[in-house]
């Protein structure tokens, strides 16, 4: 959002010094504050004992794995997990640093009752979350979740006696053996990655990116790794989310060290974004794009993307014979319309892949194995191969929420206002303008509604996004 639409909203802003967000995608805030305000030591307890009660059921033995990002808290959440999951009785496998789709795997292969990944994604560092994981290594569902915040507010728990209390096994090996799953996929092709001799830079924003990226790429046969910023002490040198503006350091490295590609993810190695050998950006939203493209080459299928990502996956998928589906917004709801369509590759626009013929979650190693595979097959420079998709231009803003603002009201008038153009509801409000489209939605993990669009001209797009924030400006004033 640009300073000057950031003005326009500033007298609808307070200061968000404390903050707790209960939703799909977990339980999240930001450290310190009293109960119930943000993410305290009280709160990691409850919630984590209401999840542990209700994995647990009625079964005698119950196995839940965690991992963690590198975040500075991240240590003493883990802590509190553990030790809260043991006074219920059920036994741990920690993973120790590690990333989400690690995690993921390992609630499979250990054959566990679910799992709880400690990362607040892309948030800054006073934020830190806990994601909730079924016994298919996958988001918990929104009915699940219900009941675990349900749970949680009524302290609906109870805790072992001191002889039925849980133990805790150590696994730190699961990063090599997430990597080993990958090196087995059918279409990763490690010598002709080998045999590209590429030099990449990695920026892991200090997180665990900075031990799984380069051990994957050196598996790969990269010839040479730039590490920026891979020292996992949680320490974020920039805003740890990979927008363009966040990444100016790593487009200057890729260009001075004339490297052929840049590598980033965001602190629990979800996303994926890539720049350049010439220092532009990829795009987050063609990440998926261009894997996509690889994979429905060789395996013939349907992909899902959700309501805010680029049409040009679409463009790709039916020039490939397949057809495409959107989702509502979130990873769970991603994974529910692939398995619903039998996608063989989908995701989001935010760089989030998920391929589930290695599993059903967003996973930026699987990416990069894909991407350096399809790249290296090409032949082409980086920019070349970005050039050779459907140009589309998302404008992404957002405005922070306050309690004055009725989010239901301000969405109805918006719908009224637009009412003889296509709208979908499914997830906030999408409206169609024949290829171009603005989609309104109030985030799961920030206190802010976002506001995309999309057009083949930038100018467009921005143009659509300052439109539909003057109307939702005026319909806020006169409320």
């Amino acid at each position: 959002m640009s300073l000057r639409v950031k003005a326009k909203f500033a007298a609808l802003k307070t200061k968000q010094h404390v903050t707790l967000i209960k939703s799909i995608s977990g339980i999240r805030g930001t450290i310190g504050g009293k109960p119930g305000d943000a993410l305290t030591p009280t709160d990691i307890v409850k919630f984590t004992a209401a999840f542990g009660t209700l994995m647990k059921g009625d079964k005698q033995h119950c196995t839940i794995v965690i991992g963690r990002d590198a975040r500075m808290s991240g240590d003493m959440v883990n802590k509190l997990v553990i030790g809260t999951l043991q006074g219920l009785g059920i036994n741990v496998i920690d993973l120790g640093l590690s990333t989400t789709p690690t995690v993921e795997m390992a609630v499979t292969e250990e054959k566990a009752d679910g799992g709880i990944i400690l990362t607040a994604s892309h948030n800054p560092k006073q934020w830190n979350a806990l994601k909730l994981l079924n016994s298919a290594g996958e988001f918990i569902s929104d009915e699940i979740g219900k009941q675990v915040l349900a749970m949680g507010d009524a302290d609906a728990f109870v805790f072992a006696e001191v002889d039925k209390l849980g133990t805790v096994t150590e696994k730190k090996d699961y990063i090599k053996k997430h990597i080993d799953h990958i090196l087995a996929m059918e279409l990763v092709d490690v010598e002709a990655i080998k045999a590209k001799k590429l030099k990449i830079v990695v920026d892991a924003v200090n997180s665990t990116g900075g031990i799984a990226v380069p051990m994957l790429l050196r598996a790969l046969g990269v010839e040479e790794i730039i590490e920026l910023y891979c020292t996992p002490d949680g320490k974020f040198p920039h805003n740890p989310e990979p927008l363009p503006e966040n990444l100016t350091e790593i487009s200057s490295q890729v260009k001075r060290s004339k490297a052929d590609l840049g590598i980033v993810v965001d602190p629990d190695v979800d996303r994926l974004a890539l720049v350049c050998e010439d220092g532009s950006m990829f795009g987050e939203e063609y990440t998926l794009v261009a894997v996509a493209d690889y994979v429905l080459s060789h395996k013939k299928g349907n992909t899902v993307s959700n309501l805010s990502s680029t049409r040009a996956l679409r463009d790709v998928t039916e020039k490939h014979g397949g057809t495409y589906a959107a989702s509502a917004v979130g990873e769970v709801n991603v994974v529910k319309m692939m398995k619903e369509t039998n996608a063989v590759i989908g995701g989001e626009g935010n760089g989030g892949i998920i391929v589930p013929d290695l599993h059903y979650g967003r996973d930026a190693l699987a990416g990069i194995a894909l991407f350096l595979s399809h790249y290296a097959k090409s032949n082409k420079l980086c920019s070349i191969l970005r050039a050779s998709y459907p140009d589309y231009y998302i404008s992404k803003n957002k405005i922070e929420l306050t309690p004055e603002i009725n989010i239901d009201d301000l969405m109805e008038k918006v719908k009224e206002k637009y009412k003889k153009h296509p709208i979908n509801t499914i997830d906030g409000v999408k409206i169609e303008f024949d290829k171009e489209w603005v989609h309104l939605r109030r985030s799961n993990t920030e206190p802010i509604i976002r506001i995309y669009a999309e057009s083949q001209s930038e100018v467009t797009a921005n143009h659509l996004a300052e439109k539909l924030i003057s109307d939702m400006k005026q319909i806020i004033k006169g409320n």
